[in-house]
């Protein structure tokens, strides 16, 4: 258990805190942590309750349609033009924006990482970033990057917020709660969160581990939505009410903080004499969020053939082109395998899109041995993948009877654009150079006769 004193640390001082979640996904939510603290009828009066500032955040242009325009509206201790001043310029080496090419020499090729190694030194979660690929361009608004994250501290005094992008969290190891400007948000394993462009927050820990490990997506385009579930109709797959958001929270903390920003793919940081986590009340749609991976419900082929993974997205950011997206989030949770004389696991692919791939937790059913939890991979546009050796066998010559995959959660971040390898992702230490070798089982079986070999 932790000591007395470390519980005291991370609760920090002067937090007001309110329990529970609100359900939905992109709903116009209200909530406040005084009574009386949120105006009623109006967005800005004169003077609000308890001295309190009213100030708009906007998540899309203000003329944005309806169906897309996002923003809240914060009643909060201090404006947020308090919460910055006179920047200067700090460095975190490791983490890189798109457009971005690392000065590496590593050839093309598909790729596979071990887990990342435990801190050797106090990390905290900013601290901890490890950028592993970019793709597209920030500052048009459009691709993403692929990070993986370690670290073994709490931002105690510090905070932060990203212009570039809104950021997808998803651990792997070790719960941490993440407070942003309109609440806490406690994550866990098997759960993600979305924190929103421009929104401040902070990282703790929960619990007990050796390090707290995941991985992020940093959205540069339209933010994450729901994906249309088309002919599947109404139900199944993420369900709108198992996404929850904060209620508000806040932190009256008089002490020095330092406010860090991440913008144009630079750092900034300027300290403050205050927390800026300070918003007692608010009300709009523009809000974090997360959702527990176990309560999505999967579909799948009950009669025969694998379908497409798509039918295992989650969360999606669109581009201009329909149908084809900015960034998907994709999840293969536990499901039956029932169809009838099929090949069950994914086939063999070669995709116009980009795939970096995750486990949270057990085993891929397309990968026997080598892609382990904290794992990666990374197989860009046009690259041949699929099953190894040893996953292929298994398949075709297993008997079809009802299976259930359990105790497994693999994701990806597939995108339009090609994914561009870091340096670090490509001198890392646990970068698999014998991934390729897989592979080297599926021999020829052709031989110009008749019949299934």
């Amino acid at each position: 258990m932790l000591e007395k004193a470390e519980k005291q640390r991370r609760a920090g001082s002067g937090q007001q805190r309110a329990a529970g979640y609100m359900p939905g996904f992109g709903n116009d939510f209200e909530t406040e942590s005084l009574p009386g603290a949120l105006p009623q009828g109006q967005n800005s009066p004169q003077k609000c309750n308890y001295g309190l500032y009213a100030e708009q955040l906007s998540g899309s242009p203000f003329t944005a349609p309806r169906g897309t325009n996002e923003r809240s509206w914060l009643y909060r201790i201090r404006p947020s033009v308090r919460h910055t001043g006179r920047f200067r310029r700090i460095d975190y080496p490791h983490w890189k924006t798109a457009p971005h090419v690392g000065e590496h020499s590593l050839a093309l090729g598909q790729l596979r990482w071990s887990p990342l190694p435990a801190p050797s030194e106090a990390l905290d979660f900013l601290q901890g970033i490890r950028t592993m690929t970019t793709a597209g361009d920030a500052l048009t608004q459009a691709g993403m990057a692929a990070h993986a994250y370690a670290f073994n501290a709490d931002m105690v005094d510090d905070y932060f917020f990203n212009a570039d992008g809104e950021l997808l969290i998803v651990p792997e190891t070790g719960a941490i709660q993440v407070f942003t400007e309109l609440g806490r948000m406690d994550v866990e394993p098997s759960e993600i969160c979305l924190i929103p462009r421009g929104m401040m927050c902070k990282v703790t820990r929960l619990g007990e581990e050796k390090v707290w490990r995941g991985y992020i997506c940093e959205n540069y385009g339209a933010k994450f939505t729901l994906p249309d579930r088309g002919p599947i109709g109404a139900n199944c797959l993420a369900n709108p009410r198992d996404f929850k958001t904060p209620v508000a929270a806040y932190e009256d903390k008089e002490t020095p903080c330092r406010v860090q920003v991440k913008w144009c793919g630079s750092f900034h940081m300027v300290e403050i004499g205050h927390s800026p986590l300070d918003v007692v009340a608010w009300h709009g749609n523009y809000a974090p969020y997360k959702y527990d991976l176990k309560t999505f419900s999967p579909v799948g082929a009950i009669l025969f053939d694998h379908p497409d993974p798509s039918i295992f997205t989650v969360l999606t950011a669109p581009s201009g082109e329909e149908g084809t997206a900015n960034v998907d989030f994709v999840i293969f949770p536990p499901r039956w395998l029932v169809a009838e004389h099929t090949f069950r696991p994914p086939w063999y692919h070669r995709n116009i899109m980009s795939e970096f791939m995750g486990l949270i937790y057990g085993r891929y059913d397309a990968k026997e041995e080598g892609f382990v939890p904290g794992g990666m991979s990374l197989h860009n546009m046009m690259l041949a993948h699929g099953p190894d050796f040893s996953g292929f066998e298994k398949a075709s010559n297993g008997e079809l009877k009802p299976v259930k995959l359990d105790n497994t959660m693999a994701f990806m971040f597939e995108t339009r654009f090609p994914q561009q390898l870091t340096t670090f992702a490509a001198e890392l230490d646990t970068l698999q150079d014998d991934y390729m070798d897989c592979w080297s089982g599926l021999e020829r079986k052709f031989d110009g006769t008749p019949g299934i070999k």
